[in-house]
Parts: structure tokens; C-alpha cells; sequence
């Protein structure tokens, strides 16, 4: 359904009066409108599903490594960490959609086998190989849940239903690895979430925001000023943009300052991105926001100096 179509539908329903069946026929076409004009601005997740007149159903469970790197095909001669699907699940009918891609990360050893492998080089490709092994049983839990939900869902004969999981792979270069999940859940309305993965590739331990920074030090502070000062800069350049921060009636929600827990990455420029999902600092129809610290709020107290 094309947006012109959705307006119509919707002035239509507004202003005339027609019989309750009628009325409830064009409620589920405006539902459906919405779920569509959401997909299309999502367009990180938006899909070119197959048209196909049975539900179809995929999975491949279980991949191993080995195989998922082969099914791949892609070189990572020369890279320590690679993100493939490991697990698609597919399902399609009226009223209930999915399309999960379930990734996981393959380390490989770009030592010359040739030559004797020292210790160290051996102890921090142990500690990538479990770093990654744990990484994607995170994965797999997340994903299997929103499996789980939509299958006990597809049980009700009334409603609508999306599932979607895509991942990005954000920065794979010689310090850093960052694999983005992507999920969407819709039912009526829908919901955007993200996780954000990141490797140190020198020492093949998982990255904390805290592991970036001096021990000691107070980047919460400063990082959350900034992010407050953004905000409002962006409402004061866009009314449609709108941030709870100084909100009196819901006291709760106002933003205060970021957690250890707060998700991050670091872009392709080296800086630090501050990520939050939808309806964490603003409404829904913001969807999921990030912002970008610039550097000369970590002076002082970054522990290294991030390149892109």
C-alpha cells in the first residue's frame, strides 16, 4: 500500500460514516498501511520478500563454523573476525511475517603455520576464539526468543505479526571489531532495538565503554552532558524532534546520565557513539538515536587514542 493510498484510507475513516463492518474492514487496512510505511522508512530492514502464495518456513540450525564460513564465501584471509549467518528463519502469510537472520562471528588464525606460533600469539587467539563463542550464544538467545514469541503467537488465529533480524557489520579493521543486531517486533505498532558487539583485536577480550577510558576516571559525566547538550540543540533546530529531558508530568523518564550498561560502538571515524533504543530517551516515533561524543569531551581521560 503506497503512503497516498494510507492518507486516503485514513481521511476516509475520519470523516465518514459508514456501518460498523465497514469501519472495522478499513481499520485493518490502515493497520496494515502503518506496518507498511514503517518498514519502508526503516530502510536498514526493509526486505523484498518472495512472493509466494504457502507460508514458506527456512531454518538452518545448528551451523556449525566451519560450515557457515564455507556457506559464506567470504575471504577472510588476513582478518581475525568475520560475521556470517549462522541460522535463517523465514515465515510468511497473511498476517504473520519473519525474516531472521541469525549471524555469528568465525575467528580465524592468520598465523604462518609455517613458523612456531608464540605463546602470546596462541593465548589471544584463545581468548578471540571464547570471546566469539560467547558473543554468539548472546546472539542466539536474543534471536531464539523472538522465534519462540512469534511461533507461540502464530498459535491465535487474530492479529498481525513482523519479525525481522538483520546485522551490520560497523567497523573491522586493526584495532576494533563491532557487529550490530538489528531486531523489529511489530504487532499493530512495532519496536526497534539494536546490540552492539565489539572485539579488541589486539587483545581478543570484548569491549566495555569503561575499558576505553583511565581507571578511575569519570567519563560518565562528561559524555552525559554532551549527549544533554545535543539534544537540546537538535529540539531547538527541529520541533519534530523531541528528547525527554526536562519532562515534569513523567519525572521518570527524563534522561539523567548514561550507564556502564549504555550500549556504544566506535564508528569508522574513531569516535565513540553513544546508541539507545526506542522509547529509551525519546518517543517511540524517534526511533532508536545515537550520538556522536566528539573528542575533546574525552580529553584527559581516554585511555587510548582511537584511530578510524
Amino acid at each position: 500500500m503506497k503512503r497516498e493510498e494510507f492518507n486516503k484510507l485514513r481521511e476516509a475513516y475520519e470523516s465518514v460514516s459508514m456501518p460498523d463492518e465497514e469501519r472495522e474492514n478499513m481499520k485493518k487496512k490502515i493497520a496494515q498501511g502503518k506496518r507498511e510505511a514503517r518498514r519502508q522508512r526503516n530502510l536498514m530492514l526493509a526486505l523484498k520478500s518472495a512472493a509466494a502464495a504457502a507460508a514458506v518456513f527456512v531454518i538452518l540450525p545448528n551451523t556449525s563454523a566451519g560450515v557457515a564460513y564455507a556457506m559464506s564465501g567470504i575471504p577472510v584471509v588476513g582478518r581475525l573476525v568475520e560475521a556470517v549467518t549462522f541460522r535463517d528463519y523465514q515465515y510468511e502469510d497473511e498476517r504473520h511475517r519473519a525474516d531472521v537472520e541469525v549471524p555469528g562471528l568465525i575467528t580465524e588464525n592468520t598465523s604462518d603455520t609455517s613458523q612456531t606460533t608464540e605463546a602470546a600469539d596462541e593465548a589471544k587467539q584463545e581468548r578471540l576464539q571464547k570471546t566469539a563463542e560467547e558473543i554468539n550464544q548472546e546472539i542466539e538467545a536474543i534471536t531464539g526468543q523472538l522465534i519462540a514469541e512469534f511461533e507461540e503467537n502464530l498459535k491465535m488465529q487474530e492479529g498481525y505479526q513482523d519479525i525481522i533480524v538483520k546485522h551490520e557489520v560497523i567497523r573491522s579493521g586493526d584495532a576494533y571489531f563491532t557487529l550490530k543486531l538489528i531486531c523489529y517486533q511489530g504487532a499493530g505498532s512495532g519496536a526497534e532495538w539494536d546490540y552492539f558487539y565489539t572485539i579488541d583485536l589486539q587483545t581478543g577480550e570484548r569491549v566495555a565503554l569503561k575499558d576505553l577510558f583511565a581507571e578511575g576516571a569519570d567519563y560518565i559525566t562528561p559524555i552525559s552532558e554532551n549527549i544533554k547538550a545535543q539534544m537540546r540543540e537538535q529540539m531547538a533546530a527541529d520541533e519534530n524532534k523531541i528528547y525527554w529531558l526536562e519532562n515534569e508530568d513523567v519525572e521518570e523518564w527524563n534522561f539523567r546520565q548514561i550507564t556502564d550498561e549504555t550500549s556504544f560502538y566506535i564508528n569508522r571515524d574513531g569516535n565513540i557513539v553513544i546508541a539507545f533504543n526506542e522509547g529509551d530517551v525519546a518517543p517511540m516515533y524517534m526511533g532508536c538515536v545515537e550520538f556522536v561524543i566528539p573528542r575533546e569531551v574525552l580529553e584527559g581521560i581516554i585511555k587510548i587514542q582511537v584511530k578510524g
